[in-house]
């Protein structure tokens, strides 16, 4: 079974909302945990570490903003998607102006909001790890090289792109046509048999088993 790192803090009064975010992350293997006010999100997110927020504005005892100015004294970087019923221009201008990387208005398509997660989760990871481990393989994101017990391995563009996009996210299993999209830069079906080659010949460089396969769900290494 896949082991997720990627963990989420989801701040949401609306329990159906809460509820149906919280399944839907899980279902991706995102490990979620949930505030219902904005005292609670606090409480939660200073004792706990999490790879990203999402954060409703309209909270009991505290304002979604108010929360969101704590957060930011304490940490510039975590990255933080505000989903709110507040759909005006300058609501969405003070929610960015205040620290938020990005600003969904509800309604809302929970596919778009899962695009918008993995983007800023990648976003984050690319400007904040260089030396990515696991088990005998390391990658270098600076110097785009990938070391194995030590040994430089010679790899294409193409074959560093996807086990650079796989180690970033490492735990979590992605579906092929995410892995296409991030290092083609498209997600034209043409692509998924010249994927199918490349991932070959990077699977033959590296550790045997290291990249897996989970059927219906996608690759990914621990």
């Amino acid at each position: 079974m896949r082991r997720c790192k990627m963990k989420l803090l989801v701040i949401e009064d609306d329990m159906i909302i809460q509820k149906g975010l919280m399944k839907g992350f899980q279902k991706l293997g995102y490990i979620v945990q949930v505030a219902s006010d904005g005292e609670q999100a606090l409480d939660m997110y200073f004792d706990n570490t999490y790879n990203l927020l999402i954060l409703d504005l309209n909270l009991p005892k505290l304002d979604g903003i108010q929360v969101l100015r704590e957060i930011r004294n304490e940490n510039k970087e975590i990255p933080v998607l505000i989903l709110s019923a507040r759909s005006e221009v300058q609501d969405k201008v003070s929610g960015l102006d205040n620290g938020a990387n990005d600003y969904l208005s509800k309604p809302f398509h929970f596919s778009e909001l899962e695009a918008r997660v993995r983007a800023l989760l990648r976003r984050n990871f690319k400007t904040s790890d260089t030396l990515i481990s696991s088990g005998d393989v390391v990658l270098n994101t600076a110097t785009k090289k990938v070391y194995v017990s030590g040994q430089d391995i010679k790899l294409s563009k193409k074959e560093y792109g996807i086990i650079e996009y796989l180690m970033l996210h490492k735990g979590l299993a992605v579906k092929v046509e995410e892995i296409v999209d991030a290092v083609w830069e498209t997600a034209d079906d043409d692509y998924y048999n010249t994927f199918k080659v490349h991932l070959a010949t990077l699977r033959r460089k590296l550790p045997t088993g290291f990249i897996k396969n989970i059927r219906g769900q996608g690759y990914y290494v621990e």
